[in-house]
């Protein structure tokens, strides 16, 4: 008996042993608009060391992620830096129904390198093309990136367009925007305020008036093609109480919130 028993006990962990360990589970991949690295870079980390499953994100310009997206990358959700491009997606079926929510908000800023001790006030016909100093504005594509494009409406608004259109240095998304300041490339840029505090080599010269381009909205969605059940709950937990004090340590706007702080200029 006891010489069965040993065998039936080597059988059964010969059996355990041969059986494939559970597959772990996709992680959530999450295509979303370059502003947004660092809020949610710290909002994954706090979703997956409390256990909620592991989160991949892939950061672009959201014209870029849009049409990645079109064209069959794997995405579980996309948050677009604008409605146009959440609007695109939409139109083509490739978003869940009723998935889809309004996520954050955002102010466009007029940034300098940290060094520089320009003082310039925005308001209409204000003197961009003499700042430049011969340099040029930085941008993210204003043909079709979020940013640039905001950037183009406010600069046309405000009636300083065409003085500058031929003197800007188009990038393919807001963070390449704002490096290029950083690095000294540009002697100013726009991008998003929530941009220029994540970075320290460059200083807000002012904020542009909120009336002079479309409201900043972020739009977030599961995809249509996503068949990944964890999906969900990283998009409820990125709508919960819980992810709001990441957006707000970065500067966003909680569009559910009374009203969007003031941005004030770095001295």
């Amino acid at each position: 008996m006891r010489l069965f028993t040993r065998i039936a006990a080597a059988f059964v962990l010969a059996l355990l042993a041969a059986a494939p360990a559970p597959a772990s589970a996709d992680p959530v991949l999450v295509f979303a608009a370059a502003s947004l690295k660092n809020a949610l870079d710290d909002a994954a980390a706090a979703y997956q060391k409390g256990g909620g499953g592991a989160v991949k994100m892939s950061y672009a310009a959201s014209s870029a992620l849009a049409r990645q997206i079109e064209a069959g990358a794997p995405a579980d959700i996309f948050i677009s830096a604008d409605l146009d491009w959440m609007n695109y997606v939409a139109e083509r079926n490739l978003i869940k129904n009723g998935t889809r929510a309004n996520l954050l908000g955002n102010r466009l800023v007029l940034i300098a390198p940290a060094s520089a001790k320009l003082a310039l006030e925005i308001k209409p016909g204000f003197a961009l093309v003499a700042a430049l100093g011969g340099g040029r504005l930085a941008i993210a594509d204003p043909d079709s990136v979020p940013a640039g494009k905001y950037g183009k409406a406010a600069l046309q608004k405000l009636g300083v367009w065409d003085s500058v259109a031929a003197k800007l240095a188009p990038a393919e998304d807001v963070r390449a925007a704002l490096r290029f300041v950083a690095r000294g490339e540009a002697p100013l840029g726009i991008v998003y305020a929530t941009d220029a505090a994540a970075e320290p080599d460059v200083r807000i010269v002012a904020a542009f008036p909120q009336d002079s381009y479309p409201p900043i909205v972020y739009p977030v969605a599961l995809t249509a093609s996503s068949k990944n059940p964890a999906a969900a709950k990283f998009l409820a937990f990125l709508e919960s109480a819980a992810a709001r004090p990441f957006f707000v340590k970065q500067g966003f706007t909680l569009l559910s919130s009374a009203a969007p702080a003031a941005v004030a200029a770095r001295p």
